[in-house]
């Protein structure tokens, strides 16, 4: 039985694909082989010795100690595009909305002591102090080609815009689903200076701390529209502040609200709404329990932040699966050890993702557990687990 200990408000989609005869779950499991989260942060937690895995049903994973977990072989899974679509439509109408002035002239006549005749009066009269701008012919920044960043981008030429896109670590994948009349351009400058309105999507690192700031600022049009729905640290809130006072932004929409940004009237800041419809939520945690499960039952690796995707198809062979820093003679060394005790390799996959490799081997006979402590002495070796039962 592997155990599973669960934090936040998963989709009941997501906790029920744990089946009964195979898996206990509950949110005070103690010791648990796995654990599935959203927002608790698990930094400052006591990690048990035999935890396997962590899942994420989202993307980011700035809640989670991925570096200590790597270095312990343990993999973190994410659900990359499961929240996509409702992040875009978030995006579409943080822009319809912030270029309309929707929010502001919504305030201007919300004053229940109005009567008909004051409220005819008074947006005959002052309509024009909300006065917006179209947004087909304009030009959409986007920053960050993933999933979302992808289908915000293709989203926005069916509005009629023209959209520029910066990513220099854009995947094969995400190249081919751009729509043609995507640009992509190798500079972020290019960006700042082209763009009407510019949207984030992308992740918080120590090098994307602050990446939107008073030199970019500097770069852009007047009265532009920013827009993050990614994390609320890739933006300088105080430059923000200082770029809405001199007029160079138009609005900021962001999911994420401080003190200092809800008190700015030109400032849509919204309670971390990007990915909460009922669908994404689903989505989000079917994703990461489908994978978690895969890699607790078989061993495969699919979606996870610091582990290469391994997938060996399932055989009714035993399995073992390694963890270990990516250096030369890695595989001869188990190789060597499983054939001195009388192994014979029947299938074997290695991968790497920088400095971890991953591999999973099987094998004709059952592990003993003397076997598995000679492969763990090997030097470099982080993790090693035997998948157990035959395979089905």
């Amino acid at each position: 039985m592997f155990k599973i200990q669960y934090f936040d408000n998963i989709s009941v989609l997501g906790i029920t694909q744990f089946s009964k005869d195979l898996y206990t779950i509950g949110r005070q499991i103690s010791e648990p082989d796995a654990i599935i989260l959203r927002s608790k942060n698990i930094f400052e937690i006591n990690l048990p010795s035999n935890l396997l895995a962590v899942g994420r049903a989202g993307v980011g994973v700035n809640n989670i100690p991925v570096k200590r977990l790597t270095s312990l072989g343990i993999p973190v899974f994410n659900a990359p595009g499961a929240n996509s679509n409702a992040v875009k439509e978030l995006v579409l109408a943080a822009l319809l909305i912030s270029s309309r002035n929707i929010c502001q002239a919504r305030d201007y006549i919300r004053d229940p002591n109005y009567s008909d005749d004051d409220l005819k009066q008074k947006f005959e009269t002052s309509k024009k102090l909300f006065s917006g701008f179209e947004l087909q012919g304009k030009t959409l920044g986007v920053v960050g080609l993933g999933s979302i960043g992808t289908n915000v981008a293709n989203s926005a030429l069916a509005l009629g815009m023209k959209v520029i896109g910066f990513d220099p670590k854009i995947t094969v994948k995400n190249t081919r689903q751009l729509l043609p009349g995507v640009e992509k351009v190798e500079k972020l400058e290019k960006i700042l200076v082209d763009s009407d309105a510019i949207t984030l999507h992308i992740p918080l690192t120590k090098e994307t701390k602050y990446f939107i700031n008073s030199s970019c600022f500097n770069l852009m049009k007047k009265n532009s529209i920013l827009i993050n729905f990614a994390r609320g640290e890739v933006v300088d809130n105080k430059a923000v502040t200082k770029a809405l006072g001199d007029n160079i932004l138009q609005s900021y929409v962001c999911d994420f609200p401080t003190s200092e940004l809800i008190s700015n009237e030109k400032v849509i800041a919204l309670p971390h709404l990007g990915a909460s419809t009922f669908e994404a939520e689903e989505n989000c945690a079917h994703m990461v329990v489908k994978n978690v499960k895969n890699f607790l039952e078989n061993g495969n690796i699919q979606n996870s932040v610091n582990f290469p995707d391994a997938i060996l198809t399932n055989s009714k062979l035993f399995r073992l699966a390694i963890a270990n820093r990516n250096v030369p003679n890695m595989v001869g060394q188990i190789s060597t050890i499983l054939a001195n005790d009388g192994y014979n390799i029947e299938d074997l996959l290695n991968q790497s993702l920088g400095t971890l490799a991953y591999t999973l081997v099987d094998l004709n006979k059952p592990l003993s557990e003397e076997i598995i402590d000679k492969i763990k002495k090997i030097d470099g070796v982080l993790s090693i687990r035997n998948v157990g039962k035959p395979l089905s």
